[in-house]
């Protein structure tokens, strides 16, 4: 030992001093020019660096008594003033222990620690527990609570972070430092300590630098990307567009975002969809967006660059996205941005008229300024001026319907026309003008040349004498006196001209032609009132209209004898169907005898169809043979498993019966299994086969001879429509997700006509073959419903599972189940399948979601969701069963939708819910459908109470929403049905206004 400190002391210089006060002014020959590590990272933030320390570090030595670690000061090789740490104990094995201070780590979660340090060779030391490594520890504390005895200085609670050894060992001659990186991953505390131990090694450290890794700030992309430390191996950075740079609208807008490496370096490129918006273009390196300079402009955003102001235009501002037009200048709604400033064109020329007895051919010249424009039109108008008297100007009037013009009166883009209909020797302006696409926008006149012209000949006076000669219920004989003619100008032939006096086609003329002075109207509606007029034709051309006409189809004396044949038809359908009733009961209570309880029916067509529940069997096999087909197991071929169901797996196999071409098929099979399991597996086969309907899964047959017991269905190709959707998220048109829907309503249609309740309707039971046929499957949980009443109802007293997020309120609450709580399960489908096999409810938990829907919050519209659609959410999710439609209902109402595709364009804003259902005629009209409450009274068949609404001071439909049954009486509405139906009314309106947005 005594030689080891002379040698320490030989490589001391002057300069060198201990940090103790009996030390020696000794320099620290160990200490070697310390070299940063050069790392390949980005910003680095210090934590400790022993090398900036003007003052003694005063690390904690253990054990106290018997303090190794000596701190010394001396100067590095830039002459700077250090604090290092020394330790030579090659004669102990003991341990000797050196602890820095608290060292907060602030954001980091990995930190490295890099060490200098120097050790001796033991060869030259010739001692026999001389090692040459020393041991790294850690320990993190959420505050600076270490003491001389505290932690307890061992490896727990400490942690061991790695053992270093010297690559290069110094001897008596040569000086050699060691530079060590080490990473400390995963720190939770608010900062940590390192402890040093020696045990037996002669060396100094050097200089020890604690320090974090992060990302600099960074522009890229037109997107700023904030200081960023890695918390991982990569950490996503999330960034923000520069200014005056915009991400594009849309669903699949996303912030722009980058990743962060652990060494501090940005990784890749950004993924941003920033680009710069309108007015402004690229800048350089695409780091910011300028303005677009004065007199140019970028019209959208995106890459583009600023262009000139097209012609006649410029900007007021530097930044713009359009150039305005000069005074007299403008552009078209049509017209894009970058389109040339335009003004209306100037008069038409030269107008030639042609007069040919009572018809005019007109024709001019093209304007000598088209305005700068190629579609140019031109309009002809007329006016019938009378005579002029005492120096007045002539009174003119507009020509009426009986002036024709071919080719068109207006959008003319020849320069020729022809009237005809003029009445003879009258006097008419013609007015030609000249437009184009900006002459709607100007606020002057279009420009125009005018022409008078004098007609000659006469036409045939007006007829006379219209009248009606015979009439039946689609037709109507009309005759007329014709007017007196020189012979030289005999009638031609007449004009009859007829419409409907009401109705849709109101005052659409329809018009026939008669060599006679009668015609016959055919192809009527019965019982309505038409308009008549007719005029006659000469060689002069058209005279004018009659005096209008009015006429029925209903002949004089057949109204009463109508009305009586009805009221008599009328009696006789009631009194056959009450007969038909009494017939029909006595037959049921013949057949409950003979059928047991066990049987059901439903009426489709002509056809009686009886089910059988399966569960009323005391043997579950005798249901299986009479309603399923058993199948040879040497006919099936298991290829492949696809799933797990409720009793074993699900596999797809080939089946081929003989005189049959092999089909692929869905097997599921029942292994390992109770009597309770194999029940309800083969009760499952014996309710699919008694469905046949191309919306329901088709059992191909059973295996039950052999094991394991097999249910084969057909096999559809694109598996659950829950996962379809997804997959194919966005591919599909509004159109052919509602074919789908379709397709799954007219399935339920078919099950609610046989009597039949699913209690598991959803998109994962809802299977898509490879022509994107949908077909209803997994009847595990579905019921024959009793008809005991008008309203059949299943009622499970067994207790088990219950789809919450598709389940009606009344079946949760009671277990109510019926064909209107399949509805409510079928508008959740509808929603799974407009969000694309979207989770109902997002991640609220099954209690949140029976609150909400307690609270009339119902499911608001998937993006792009057509607003009809919703509506017949809505419809499915009234809370009174009775008020939700019928699955007929639903079909009907998608197959307007299908025959109707505009409609399923029109889309609400989000956060937004229709008011009012879309179908569902039960539903009494809401307040909010009717301008007034006489109105709404009168909707109602209610108008008795208007007054006495008026007179309690319900004149407003405000007021009206608040009403009660109290409010009713004190109206002196005191009849139960009455007040019901009232009730119902404000009800509806205050369902169907409830925000949709659920506040979880």
């Amino acid at each position: 030992m005594v030689r080891v400190r002379v040698w320490m002391e030989a490589q001391r210089g002057p300069g060198a001093s201990s940090s103790s006060s009996s030390s020696t002014c000794r320099l620290p020959l160990l200490l070697l020019p310390l070299l940063l590590l050069s790392c390949c990272g980005g910003e680095e933030e210090v934590l400790l660096n022993t090398k900036l320390e003007t003052s003694d570090l005063g690390w904690t030595n253990h054990p106290a008594e018997d303090p190794q670690w000596e701190e010394l000061s001396g100067l590095d090789e830039e002459a700077t003033s250090v604090r290092t740490y020394e330790i030579c104990t090659p004669d102990s094995p003991s341990s000797y222990w050196l602890r820095t201070r608290w060292i907060p780590r602030r954001a980091a979660s990995v930190v490295y620690v890099e060490i200098r340090f120097t050790m001796m060779e033991c060869a030259s030391l010739n001692r026999r527990h001389c090692k040459e490594t020393f041991d790294l520890y850690s320990y993190q504390s959420d505050h600076d609570e270490a003491t001389p005895t505290h932690p307890a200085w061992m490896e727990t609670p400490y942690a061991k972070v790695s053992t270093l050894a010297a690559e290069q060992l110094m001897t008596r001659s040569e000086r050699r430092s060691n530079l060590r990186l080490l990473r400390l991953p995963r720190l939770r505390g608010a900062g940590l300590y390192l402890a040093f131990r020696s045990q037996g090694a002669c060396m100094a450290l050097l200089a020890v630098r604690v320090f974090y890794r992060k990302c600099p700030p960074l522009r890229r992309a037109f997107a700023h990307f904030p200081e960023t430390v890695p918390h991982s191996l990569v950490e996503q950075a999330q960034g923000v567009c520069v200014e005056n740079a915009v991400t594009p609208p849309g669903e699949q807008s996303q912030p722009p975002s980058m990743l962060c490496g652990e060494d501090g370096q940005w990784v890749g490129q950004p993924t941003s969809s920033c680009s710069c918006r309108p007015g402004y273009e690229a800048g350089e390196s695409n780091v910011r967006c300028r303005a677009c300079p004065s007199g140019q402009f970028k019209a959208g955003p995106g890459p583009g660059v600023c262009v000139p102001c097209p012609d006649r235009s410029n900007t007021l501002v530097p930044g713009s996205a359009y150039c305005l037009c000069h005074p007299g200048y403008r552009r078209a709604d049509s017209d894009p941005p970058h389109a040339s400033c335009t003004r209306p064109p100037s008069a038409p020329r030269s107008i030639v008229s042609q007069i040919n007895e009572s018809s005019v051919t007109l024709e001019w010249s093209e304007p000598l300024d088209r305005g700068g424009r190629t579609d140019l039109v031109y309009r002809v108008l007329c006016s019938q001026c009378g005579p002029a008297s005492q120096g007045l100007a002539a009174l003119c009037s507009p020509c009426g319907d009986g002036v024709l013009y071919r080719p068109a009166q207006r959008g003319l883009t020849g320069r020729r026309v022809s009237v005809w209909g003029l009445r003879p020797h009258a006097h008419y302006t013609f007015t030609v003008q000249s437009l184009n696409g900006v002459s709607a926008l100007s606020q002057s006149e279009p420009a125009s040349d005018r022409v008078n012209v004098t007609t000659s000949r006469d036409v045939p006076p007006p007829v006379s004498g219209l009248r009606r000669a015979a009439a039946s219920e689609s037709s109507l004989t009309l005759q007329w006196t014709g007017p007196l003619l020189q012979d030289q100008n005999q009638v031609l032939d007449y004009q009859l001209r007829y419409c409907p006096k009401e109705g849709e086609e109101a005052g659409q003329w329809q018009y026939v032609s008669s060599r006679s002075s009668s015609v016959v109207l055919t192809g009527l509606r019965r019982a309505a009132r038409y308009r008549v007029q007719v005029r006659a034709r000469s060689q002069a051309g058209y005279g004018s209209f009659s005096p209008e006409g009015g006429f029925t189809t209903m002949p004089d004396g057949v109204r009463s004898h109508l009305l009586v044949t009805v009221l008599v038809s009328i009696g006789v359908l009631m009194l056959i169907a009450m007969v038909i009733l009494v017939l029909y009961c006595h037959r049921r209570r013949v057949k409950a005898s003979e059928l047991s309880d066990r049987r059901g029916h439903y009426q489709m067509g002509q056809t009686m169809k009886v089910y059988i529940d399966p569960f009323t069997y005391e043997d579950p096999n005798e249901a299986v043979r009479e309603f399923a087909k058993e199948i040879e197991a040497s006919f099936v071929k298991i290829e492949e498993v696809i799933g797990a169901g409720e009793f074993g797996e699900v596999c797809r196999g080939r089946l081929r019966l003989p005189g049959r071409t092999e089909s692929c098929v869905a097997i599921k099979t029942l292994k390992g299994f109770t009597e309770q399991q194999r029940r309800s597996f083969l009760s499952e086969a014996s309710i699919m086969g008694q469905f046949q309907h191309p919306n329901i899964i088709r059992l191909e047959g059973v295996v039950t001879a052999t094991c394991p017991a097999m249910i084969l269905t057909e096999f559809m190709e694109n598996g659950a429509l829950d996962s379809f959707l997804r997959v194919n998220d966005g591919q599909f048109t509004p159109l052919q997700l509602v074919g789908v829907l379709r397709g799954v309503a007219a399935g339920m249609q078919y099950l609610a006509a046989m009597s039949f309740v699913h209690r598991d309707l959803a998109a994962r039971n809802i299977l898509v073959n490879g022509n994107l046929v949908c077909k209803v499957s997994d009847f595990g949980l579905s019921r024959f419903l009793t008809e005991n009443s008008s309203d059949p109802t299943y009622t499970s007293s067994l207790g088990g599972k219950i789809p919450i997020r598709w389940t009606a309120p009344e079946a949760i609450a009671y277990r109510k189940f019926t064909s209107a709580s399949d509805g409510w399960s079928y508008g959740i489908v509808m929603w799974e399948v407009m969000s694309y096999g979207e989770r109902p409810y997002w991640d609220m938990s099954n209690q949140d979601v029976i609150n909400a829907i307690e609270q009339d919050f119902r499911l608001p519209p998937p993006p792009a969701c057509p607003s009809p659609l919703h509506a017949l959410m809505l419809d499915c999710w009234q809370k009174e069963r009775a008020n939700r439609p019928r699955f007929s209902d639903v079909v009907s109402a998608l197959d307007r939708l299908i025959r109707n595709p505009a409609s399923l364009k029109v889309t609400l804003p989000e956060g937004r819910s229709l008011s009012q259902p879309l179908l569902d005629p039960r539903l009494p009209p809401s307040p909010a459908s009717c301008g007034s409450v006489s109105e709404w009274l009168r909707a109602l068949k209610m108008e008795r109470y208007e007054q006495n609404f008026l007179q309690m001071g319900l004149g407003s439909l405000e007021a009206v929403r608040q009403l009660g049954t109290d409010d009713l009486l004190r109206v002196g509405v005191t009849l139960a049905g009455h007040q019901k139906k009232i009730l119902s009314s404000v009800q509806t309106r205050l369902v169907h206004e409830a925000s949709p947005t659920l506040l979880y």
